[in-house]
């Protein structure tokens, strides 16, 4: 992607009330058939402030093709969310990164993104092929269920977290 497309797609989603995000809507459909001639990823951030400095919504999402015969895959994070009972969108007070899960031929790495959260503010469950991952540091709070290709053992499971980003492999 090149920089004017990253503006063009920033602008459009982010700046220019509905009509800005109509056309970031076009641009995302035009980038993701770009994407899924090339088998990369493209991923979105922002913020939304309210009337006061107490809301402050983050979202995103990550858009993946390529992934053998699998179509594209949309995975979302932030702390905005559609209340099911509702129909409304809330900001919430826990944050879901983004995860990222990768088998490779001798493990199961699973990256996550956390700023400002290091080691000891990490708590992490695991039941069978189901990951937990919560984190809490000052204002910052962090919670994700990531679905593991197979069932894995805790025992073997390592864990590094540097910079903000979580690092947990289970060797097979």
């Amino acid at each position: 992607m090149t920089t004017g497309d990253k503006n063009r797609v920033r602008r459009g989603s982010v700046e220019g009330g509905l009509g800005g995000i109509l056309k970031g809507f076009g641009d995302l459909v035009e980038k993701l058939g770009e994407l899924a001639e090339t088998g990369r990823e493209l991923s979105k951030t922002g913020e939304i402030h309210g009337s006061g400095k107490e809301v402050k919504g983050i979202y995103g999402f990550s858009i993946k093709v390529g992934l053998g015969d699998e179509g594209p895959h949309l995975e979302p994070f932030g702390n905005i969310r559609r209340d099911e009972k509702s129909g409304r969108t809330e900001v919430q007070e826990v944050r879901e990164p983004m995860v990222d899960v990768f088998e490779e031929d001798d493990h199961i790495q699973v990256l996550a993104e956390l700023p400002g959260i290091a080691k000891e503010d990490v708590r992490i469950e695991l039941k069978d092929d189901v990951l937990t991952i919560a984190a809490e540091h000052g204002d910052k709070k962090y919670r994700k269920e990531v679905l593991l290709p197979r069932s894995v053992s805790r025992e073997k499971m390592q864990v590094a977290c540097n910079n903000g980003v979580l690092e947990i492999k289970f060797p097979k």
